[in-house]
């Protein structure tokens, strides 16, 4: 009879700290929530830095393509076919009058 009593007690103290017990098993869930959240936020960051990575050689690609093109002989070779020519004389001053 008195493991019957040890039982009884056991039930009691945990029907007396039920509450408690409640609260922890909120706490772990929201422990295991917060812990998907960041791994979530973390595989974002990768994913946007990945990108980033990408924007930024295009951005030297297109920096360095038109840095060749600016050049001023590439100017030169482009619109030769359309009948333009660097000047080798003296530059001259144009006025505009108001």
């Amino acid at each position: 009879m008195a493991k019957k009593r040890k039982s009884f007690k056991f039930s009691e103290s945990v029907l007396n700290n039920l509450a408690f017990i409640a609260f922890l098993g909120f706490l772990a869930t929201i422990y295991i929530a917060n812990t998907h959240y960041a791994d979530r936020n973390i595989r974002n960051i990768q994913v946007l830095n990945k990108e980033v990575r990408e924007m930024r050689w295009h951005y030297m690609s297109l920096q360095s393509e038109n840095m060749f093109n600016s050049l001023r002989s590439e100017v030169e070779s482009r619109v030769k076919d359309e009948g333009l020519r660097l000047s080798r004389g003296k530059l001259m001053k144009v006025a505009i009058s108001d």
